[in-house]
């Protein structure tokens, strides 16, 4: 009985002392205050500046470019790839697979890497031609 009551009292004063340290402070005078919610009210807006690059970066990434209709100038603005890098690219089409770009040595394998998600080589549609076969065959009816 002793081991249960020594027990409930040092859990009482326990309680007591995390209670006592959690009091709250005096609330502080107005005046200081407006500076910090100024402080605050900037402290927010910067952050909106940063996702709205974040969310220009995942409009990106869910449309790789295609290096085979792109400008020189938007392969440019691509990790790594220069204006005379955008040039090469340009000059080498069309683009079979996007992994030519260091197969042909345009790009070097850590350039590649480093784009490589963010790109991609369109092949254009291919239209139907007319059956060759077709007029041998009205020829050998004549």
């Amino acid at each position: 009985m002793k081991k249960i009551s020594t027990l409930l009292a040092a859990l009482l004063i326990g309680l007591s002392s995390t209670a006592m340290a959690q009091k709250q402070e005096p609330a502080k005078p107005a005046a200081p205050a407006a500076p910090a919610a100024k402080a605050d009210a900037k402290a927010a807006a910067a952050p909106a500046a940063p996702a709205a690059k974040a969310d220009a970066k995942a409009d990106a990434k869910k449309e790789p470019m295609d290096l085979n209709s792109a400008t020189e100038k938007e392969l440019a603005s691509l990790p790594k790839i220069g204006e005379a890098k955008a040039k090469a690219i340009v000059k080498g089409r069309p683009w079979g697979g996007k992994d030519e770009l260091v197969v042909k040595k345009v790009l070097s394998q850590a350039e590649y890497d480093a784009i490589k998600d963010l790109i991609i080589a369109k092949q254009p549609e291919k239209k139907e031609e007319p059956k060759k076969d077709a007029p041998k065959k009205d020829a050998a009816k004549k």
